[in-house]
């Protein structure tokens, strides 16, 4: 389902949904996700068996990650990301001591660590202003009660393992706003953390959960659904005579896959009868920044709290040229973005997979992206090839200026996609697109590589086979592989003084790239003299290259495609030469 279909029917009726939080929504508010525990964990046994010294900085590091994984897959371990690692790290690290197991989780959980989101004081706006009646978690922590107290002054009591007797009583007696910590909470005695206690859920904090779903529709947010025991009880809400009556609303990170058990309810809700669907959002905050700001009736008060900064219009003068030669070369080319593409009207609700899909066999043909509405660049003849009778209609539509805010952060990789097909283009790059920025790597394949002339004078071979590594083997992909690599650039847009600027970033591209990781001493030596007067020749050779002259301080156009009108094929204005920094005048 769209984003913006989901904060529509929510915000018709926000009193008619309860709320599931995961660690993914405390992660906004600099807490650790249950990823990051298990890390921590990892580090603690293998520092503790191995007799080394790992800080916690340290365990960010891919390197430090693979060789302690490593030793950890020598010891038997559960393999990297299985369902029972955190349980697993939990009961080697502290057995069943529940005392040691609350003061490391108060250490890492305290509220002194807490930096509220904008996404964290929605959720406490919404439950301060009745808004939202029921919230339920597997946290911890203390961000919602936190979040509360901030927007409204006011405190909130969980119900947690600690007395629970009364937690079904509260819903039957309309005590909202109500918050339920279903795993208990890090201050009490009481905690759900390890294999045995994860079997199952508190019988009385279930029953809370199961009359909350036959009353009010879900939305999950932040939340996996690795946990078994979570997942049956929602599968309990199931069996009810009126599950979930407004809905079942699983939000996800777009670009990523549900976990098989999120999907398996999914399915079984819909066979229920119940309006079951994923969401993909960009991030919590965004997500409930639309929905705060699409909430009519919203207390001054409270609104006032939960929208602590505003953006005003400042100006800052910069300093005057001092006359002298610039000091720092930026990797920054100016460009000018179109302003049309064309819009489809389909006759059946596509997400990502299914756009994906459709457009799979037309990928140097067509460019994507999707909100509320699919635009797209490409001959409209091709366009219709690829989606067949599931389109109604196409028109002209208006880009977006500004791809910096929250509505209009998708266009952002539409512009990039476009753009490294343009530069792509008769030359020997293959062109790749990751959430981040797209990819121009050096085409290994290539019969003509003359074109990269002015790289190779730099580093000599632009590909080539990294000896004796091979792919790692999971779940995803069955078989080992040799590891290659070649030269590549990194592109990605920003704005900045009220311009817009294409960044170009010399790097390695390594194939496949699920094995870069395995791949990073390689790495670490291909790239390990190009410091500044290097990188700075590399920066000229690329940008000779993608533009196709070494020209300094010219503007042309560029096209991701041979032919099309201004909406179908649109053209990208580049300055050749990069942004500078000067000397300030005195």
């Amino acid at each position: 389902m769209l984003q913006s279909e989901f904060i529509s029917i929510f915000c018709e009726r926000p009193t008619q949904f309860a709320w599931f939080l995961g660690a993914g929504t405390s992660r906004t508010a600099g807490l650790p996700t249950a990823g990051d525990v298990i890390w921590d964990l990892k580090r603690r046994y293998y520092r503790l068996e191995q007799d080394r010294e790992v800080s916690s900085q340290d365990i960010q590091n891919e390197a430090v990650q693979e060789r302690i994984q490593a030793f950890l897959d020598s010891q038997g371990f559960p393999p990297l990301w299985a369902d029972e690692e955190y349980t697993t790290y939990f009961e080697k690290i502290f057995g069943e001591d529940r005392e040691r197991q609350r003061n490391y989780l108060k250490g890492i959980l305290s509220e002194d660590k807490v930096t509220l989101s904008v996404g964290n004081r929605v959720l406490g706006g919404l439950m301060a202003a009745r808004l939202t009646r029921a919230v339920f978690t597997t946290n911890f922590d203390s961000v919602v009660e936190k979040a509360i107290a901030e927007v409204s002054g006011s405190s909130l009591q969980a119900y947690s393992l600690e007395g629970t007797g009364s937690a079904l009583n509260a819903i039957h007696n309309e005590e909202f706003p109500f918050y339920c910590k279903l795993h208990g909470d890090f201050r009490f005695e009481s905690l759900k953390n390890l294999t045995m206690d994860l079997t199952s859920q508190n019988e009385n904090l279930s029953n809370s959960l199961l009359a909350a779903g036959s009353r009010f529709g879900l939305v999950v947010a932040g939340y996996s659904g690795r946990d078994a025991s979570v997942m049956s009880l929602l599968a309990r809400v199931l069996e009810t005579p009126t599950p979930f009556p407004h809905g079942l609303y699983w939000t996800g990170l777009k670009g990523s896959s549900p976990h098989p058990a999120v999907e398996s309810l999914l399915s079984k809700a819909a066979a229920a009868g119940v309006k079951a669907e994923l969401v993909e959002i960009e991030t919590f905050d965004a997500l409930m920044s639309r929905i705060w700001r699409n909430i009519d009736g919203r207390p001054a008060s409270i609104d006032a709290k939960v929208r602590k900064a505003r953006i005003s219009n400042v100006s800052i003068p910069i300093a005057p040229k001092s006359g002298k030669k610039p000091i720092l070369r930026l990797n920054a080319l100016p460009i000018t973005l179109p302003d049309r593409c064309l819009q489809l009207d389909l006759n059946t609700t596509m997400d990502w997979r299914s756009l994906r899909t459709a457009i799979a066999d037309y990928r140097r043909d067509i460019v994507i992206t999707k909100a509320n509405a699919v635009w797209c660049w490409g001959e409209e003849a091709r366009i219709r090839q690829a989606f067949g009778t599931a389109i109604e209609s196409i028109s002209e539509a208006t880009v977006p200026p500004d791809f910096r805010t929250g509505v209009n952060l998708h266009f952002k990789a539409f512009f990039e996609e476009a753009i490294i097909l343009s530069l792509a283009a008769g030359k020997p790059l293959v062109p790749r697109m990751k959430p981040s920025a797209g990819f121009l790597i050096a085409d290994p394949h290539a019969a003509d590589i003359g074109a990269l002339a002015p790289l190779q004078r730099i580093v000599g071979k632009v590909s080539g086979r990294i000896p004796g590594l091979f792919s790692p083997v999971d779940d995803y992909h069955p078989e080992a592989e040799m590891v290659s690599w070649a030269e590549a650039l990194r592109v990605s847009l920003d704005r900045k003084d009220d311009g817009t600027w294409l960044l170009l970033e010399p790097d390695v591209w390594i194939w496949p790239p699920h094995a870069r990781k395995l791949a990073t001493e390689f790495l670490d030596e291909r790239k390990s003299r190009r410091f500044n007067g290097v990188h700075n020749q590399l920066l000229n050779a690329w940008s000779t290259i993608v533009l196709g002259t070494a020209e300094r301080n010219v503007s042309f156009d560029i096209r991701p495609f041979s032919s099309g009108t201004a909406s179908e094929n649109p053209a990208f204005q580049v300055g050749s030469r990069t942004a500078f920094a000067m000397r300030a005048g005195r």
